[in-house]
């Protein structure tokens, strides 16, 4: 009989969920709004402080594409965005008619490039082509450069959106991840750090900005006792049964951040005399990550040509999940043809990245068939 699955990251309840999805029950909140939703932002917005309002969504990219509107992106206009992430850090540029602005990552946290994201604004301009707005990513929960990109964009005047969707509970210099920047974004997707099955926030400094983006992400219905719409709406606005989760998964929220920075350290451990493979690792003490995903670059020069698409399969054989990095926004078809920015550093951490295993679920008989198959395959 064939061992049974290791994921990527897999969903991880911690037991207190089914309390207050069962109170929604009890009392009949099951639409997108009632006290799960309410307590589940208060939660939030009592985890990452800063002062900061959070308006619970149906989705980290409802999140982006609210804070673009927000921040006044129309069609015609150009938004910065960071080239290696996930599609949905720039498809919401796309809804708007806009066009990305893609930019390299620097090898350090692989995240996007201060030198290549001034180099772009400059030239943007030169152009007549302001950008309206920057997308900056903490990817794999790793925080990018703040202070650096925000100096540039207030040189420049342009706002960042802060792309937390991977960072909840990572921090730079001691402050949180998604109160960095103009505006930030969370995601609860099923694979990330805590989940509410699909679900997302917009973090704001001010009320006022997170009344509009409840206003617009509850179809924009004007207060009126009919319905009239003076704006174009969308129905973006978290369910109470979701934020039920959501408040469950806030009680181990912590736990499973100390679990996931637990694999990176085992992580560590295991390719500390593995020539060749470096793994993604936080530069100094101004960077706290929580590690969400645990990532490693293969070097095929170093290892005796033993690359990242080997032991990505090797892995596979043994019914162990993991994946390439993401693949840069600027090779993506979708996006053929937008401007780039930088080198090719974002390309060769695709050619030769993997992310592992790295969920706060796995066991120890899980870690012992991970270690038991990548020492095999270098070995």
């Amino acid at each position: 009989m064939a061992d049974s699955k290791i994921w990527l990251s897999s969903p991880h309840m911690g037991g207190g969920e089914q309390k207050y999805v069962q109170e929604a029950f009890d009392t009949n909140w099951v639409a997108p709004l009632g006290p799960n939703v309410t307590g589940f932002e208060q939660d939030l917005e009592k985890y990452i402080g800063g002062e900061r309002f959070v308006g619970a969504l149906s989705s980290g990219t409802a999140a982006i594409h609210l804070g673009l509107i927000m921040l006044g992106v129309e069609a015609g206009d150009e938004v910065i965005c960071q080239s290696m992430t996930f599609s949905a850090s720039a498809n919401p540029i796309k809804y708007l008619g806009a066009t990305p602005v893609f930019i390299d990552s620097e090898e350090t946290t692989w995240n996007i490039c201060p030198i290549a994201l001034e180099e772009a604004i400059k030239d943007r301009i030169a152009k007549g082509k302001k950008p309206k707005a920057i997308i900056a990513v903490h990817l794999y929960g790793m925080p990018y450069q703040a202070d650096e990109v925000n100096r540039i964009a207030q040189q420049y005047d342009i706002p960042v959106l802060e792309d937390s969707a991977e960072a909840l509970g990572s921090r730079y210099k001691g402050k949180s991840c998604g109160t960095l920047a103009d505006l930030g974004i969370l995601s609860f997707n099923g694979n990330k750090i805590i989940t509410t099955s699909g679900g997302g926030a917009i973090v704001t400094k001010t009320k006022e900005q997170k009344d509009t983006a409840v206003f617009l992400s509850t179809q924009a219905r004007d207060n009126a006792p009919h319905y009239q719409h003076s704006h174009v709406g969308y129905n973006y606005r978290m369910s109470n049964i979701c934020a039920g989760i959501g408040r469950g998964q806030m009680e181990v929220l912590d736990k499973h951040i100390n679990l996931r920075r637990s694999m990176h350290q085992f992580y560590a451990e295991l390719f500390a005399d593995i020539e060749g493979v470096s793994i993604l690792s936080e530069p100094n003490e101004d960077y706290h990550s929580n590690f969400w995903l645990s990532s490693i670059v293969i070097d095929p020069l170093k290892t005796g040509g033993k690359d990242r698409e080997g032991l990505r399969l090797a892995l596979e054989a043994e019914n162990i999940e993991c994946r390439p990095l993401w693949k840069p926004m600027h090779l993506q078809p979708v996006f053929e043809g937008c401007p780039y920015y930088g080198k090719k550093v974002s390309e060769k951490l695709f050619e030769n990245g993997l992310c592992l295993p790295s969920g706060s679920n796995l066991t120890e008989d899980e870690k012992s068939r991970i270690s038991k198959a990548i020492k095999q395959f270098f070995s």
